[in-house]
């Protein structure tokens, strides 16, 4: 079965930075756009970054351009998600996301698969 399991959440302080990574298994890798979301308390979910199957073509929200980048690696069937100056307004449980290659990916990403989701706390 697909298991997408996301790491690298934690507390930091504003002004710092976090990587996460999702490591994938029971896909194809290559065949899958991959993403972040996040979910803060009292608030839907929505979307971070994405990166096509090919990883050709990356797309994020506005409000982390600049601070965030996602990127994968084949090798490791890992995405990551490198989050630079954080914010306060950035605390929210971040959950990894795999959609299929045959989906016009985007920041209207509509993923087929989700990891668990991992914590992280931005302190003022």
């Amino acid at each position: 079965q697909v298991q997408l399991v996301e790491s690298g959440g934690g507390l930091v302080q504003a002004g710092g930075s976090l990587r996460l990574s999702c490591a994938a298994s029971g896909l194809t890798f290559s065949a899958w756009n991959m993403g972040w979301f996040r979910q803060a308390p009292g608030k839907e979910r929505e979307f971070v970054a994405a990166i096509s199957w090919s990883g050709g073509s990356t797309y994020s929200t506005d409000s982390v351009k600049g601070r965030f980048t996602v990127s994968r690696e084949y090798a490791k069937n890992t995405v990551y998600l490198q989050m630079n100056s954080l914010k306060p307004d950035d605390t929210a449980v971040y959950f990894c996301a795999a959609e299929s290659r045959h989906k016009i990916t985007g920041t209207n990403m509509t993923p087929d698969y989700w990891g668990q989701g991992t914590q992280v706390t931005v302190s003022s």
